[in-house]
């Protein structure tokens, strides 16, 4: 029998199936006339402060600081609509949770856009265009939480979510750090290889910040950018072990900052596809933490990128779509060493 669960007035939804999972907790679908699902978390460090937490979400829906966040149609953010606890068991059993949009009405898993084959599959029209265009929404998006007063903390490809168009969604609210004027609501999680240096080798107690947001954005928009490819990707040039994502990150091996720190293959996207101010935007957010870019200039500079001729579309693959400041098409270079991200026709399953 599937579960059941209850809001504080009385109303209950019956949840169907599970339809994801994360650190925390888990995802699914409500049986419901609307496009619904509900996250339960059954473990939370301090069941009192997550339940508080999630009630202040649900209550900040409607100020001022948030109303303007959730405009717009389709939604961006997967906001907590109201709380609710699992109808079943004795009352110390019950799991606590929240109702929510589901973004799976109007988006593909972020995920979707940073994969060859599932682009084919699910994505079949996009092109770096729409890389890029998704690049400025999730910079847009990051700057705007900002300004009113919010922190993600864990910003990662998970709890991301992509159009086709290239507009970005964002879940996991319950899990970002804010204070409504009362109480701090600290942000706990991290995710390797999305958790900037200064946070590595901290107490996991210590709270993410805007700086931090900004280092996971330039992580994702390098992703976005270079066709899923991690910014510290790659075996260390000087002969040791591959260990992580955060290992060459805590040693600054990075293809963007220094070309002869890691060794990748040949059929990665080649780096100078990216404009120049772009790269510089990389070499600051992966080099120097004060000199860190914000989400509003991540937002402004990819932006001026798709300004009416700075695209060029290749003359052999009209998918083929790079900045006008490379003079021959960096995916034409790449398919030539085996590995073509935005190939003309989607192949066919065998």
């Amino acid at each position: 029998m599937g579960l059941t669960v209850v809001s504080g007035h009385g109303h209950t939804w019956r949840l169907t199936e599970q339809i994801g999972s994360g650190s925390e907790g888990f995802v699914y679908g409500v049986d419901d006339a609307r496009p619904l699902v509900a996250k339960l978390v059954p473990d939370p460090p301090d069941p009192e402060a997550y339940r508080r937490r999630v009630a202040r979400l649900v209550c900040q829906r409607r100020e001022p600081r948030t109303v303007g966040l959730l405009s717009g149609t389709p939604v961006r953010l997967a906001w907590p609509l109201v709380p609710v606890r699992t109808a079943e068991g004795a009352a110390t059993d019950r799991v606590d949770g929240y109702v929510m949009p589901d973004m799976r009405h109007a988006y593909q898993p972020f995920s979707h856009l940073l994969s060859v084959s599932a682009r084919r599959a699910f994505l079949p029209l996009a092109t770096w265009a729409t890389a890029l265009r998704a690049a400025v929404a999730l910079a847009r998006l990051l700057g705007e939480l900002h300004v009113e007063g919010y922190v993600v903390g864990d910003l990662k490809p998970d709890n991301l979510w992509v159009g086709e168009s290239g507009r970005v969604g964002m879940a996991d609210v319950d899990s970002w750090q804010f204070t409504d004027g009362r109480e701090l609501f600290p942000g706990r999680m991290r995710t390797p290889g999305y958790t900037a240096p200064e946070r590595l080798g901290a107490a996991t107690g210590k709270p993410p910040d805007t700086a931090s947001d900004d280092f996971a954005l330039a992580v994702l928009v390098h992703q976005l950018l270079l066709a899923g490819l991690h910014p510290f990707a790659g075996h260390p040039a000087d002969g040791g072990d591959y260990r992580s994502y955060d290992d060459n990150v805590l040693h600054g091996r990075c293809r963007i900052v220094d070309r002869t720190s890691v060794l990748l293959p040949r059929s990665v996207p080649p780096a100078d596809l990216l404009p120049r101010r772009l790269a510089e935007l990389f070499r600051r957010a992966f080099t120097d933490a004060a000199r860190r870019p914000a989400a509003t200039a991540w937002a402004e500079a990819l932006a001026a990128e798709l300004a009416p001729g700075r695209l060029r579309v290749c003359a052999l693959n009209p998918r083929h779509i790079h900045t006008v400041e490379r003079p021959w098409c960096p995916w034409c270079d790449q398919a030539e060493q085996g590995s073509d991200s935005y190939p003309d026709e989607p192949q066919e399953e065998a």
